[in-house]
């Protein structure tokens, strides 16, 4: 009897709530009321999917991370090269791409889990700033400053052709940041995820319990790799073009922004930050498209000033009362 209360339990928390469905069916309603703004909603549901990845890292698995760009310039590379060789499927090169990323994130993360949090910080970037000048000196391979093009993306599973619109690109984006997100929120509920959550809480309490602590830091800093690889794939399979942008200091640092905004470690805070960080950034453009990093990067300050949990606190607390009451 008590072994059937604790399965009921663990295999409660798995299930979508009321809030979450209504989260989703206003994504969708973004996407079908809201057209003329496809190439914005592709663009935040790619930095979604990336925010996402960085918050197993960070908010789950408590591994700060100043390179995640690394494995999202890796993605975004690796799909260009598989559309530019001939294989257009872009699912495939979707699923190249993650791969490459996991492999990258699997060999580097020996060297992150060593050290404290100062030396995890800079590790992290150094593997960014390799990615990056590697990029730049491979320009047979990747075209260098000049970017990789000529990429050739075909129907995605043969049926659905990118429009000049976007269309498709977002319902592609959209569907592949859903499964994603359905993936960490089963795996976060898992035995697995559990015990990177124990081991985040208290590292000491969970190896005296017999959780194999670098094993599962490595299992989901393979994990989170692979989703910011997807991530890059979305954006360079949507824009068939890859940049050394991708790979820039910004990219890592922007995720890091919506994830203050957003909150860690219960992966919505991601996607919310996501929106929001979209949303001012396309307002404040128009309002002064040449200054407008000026007026975000001093929104951020004052955020920073007055503290996030005093702006964003009190819905994050309304939104965990509604989810824990439905």
């Amino acid at each position: 009897m008590n072994h059937q209360r604790v399965r009921q339990a663990l295999a409660a928390p798995r299930r979508l709530r009321t809030t979450e469905f209504v989260f989703w069916l206003a994504t969708i309603a973004a996407y079908v009321l809201l057209p003329e703004r496809s190439l914005l909603l592709n663009e935040t549901a790619i930095l979604g999917l990336f925010a996402l990845s960085l918050d197993l890292v960070l908010g789950i698995a408590g591994i700060v991370s100043l390179g995640h760009a690394a494995f999202f310039g890796l993605g975004a590379y690796t799909a260009g090269l598989v559309g530019k060789i001939g294989l257009t499927e872009p699912v495939l090169g979707l699923l190249v791409a993650g791969t490459a990323a996991g492999v990258l994130g699997f060999a580097t993360s020996f060297l992150v889990l060593r050290g404290s949090d100062l030396t995890r910080l800079m590790v992290t970037l150094s593997v960014s700033l390799v990615m990056l000048e590697l990029a730049n000196r491979l320009t047979s391979l990747t075209g260098g400053a000049d970017g990789l093009q000529g990429i050739v993306i075909g129907a995605v599973l043969g049926t659905f052709e990118f429009d000049m619109f976007g269309r498709v690109a977002v319902a592609y984006s959209l569907t592949v940041l859903f499964l994603a997100f359905l993936l960490a929120r089963w795996l976060l509920h898992t035995p697995f995820g559990l015990a990177v959550r124990a081991i985040a809480a208290n590292p000491l309490r969970s190896a005296a319990i017999g959780i194999p602590n670098n094993r599962r830091l490595v299992g989901i800093y393979t994990i989170a790799a692979v989703v910011a690889g997807l991530a890059g794939a979305l954006l360079a399979q949507t824009t068939q073009f890859v940049s050394l942008d991708v790979l820039a200091f910004h990219r890592s640092a922007e995720v890091m922004l919506v994830l203050v905004i957003g909150g860690t470690g219960y992966l919505y805070g991601g996607l919310v930050g996501a929106v929001l960080f979209k949303l001012l950034q396309d307002q404040l453009s128009d309002l002064t498209p040449q200054y407008w990093q000026f007026w975000l990067g001093l929104i951020f300050v004052a955020l920073v000033v007055v503290g996030r949990d005093r702006v964003f606190g009190a819905p994050q607390a309304l939104w965990r009362r509604i989810r824990s009451a439905a």
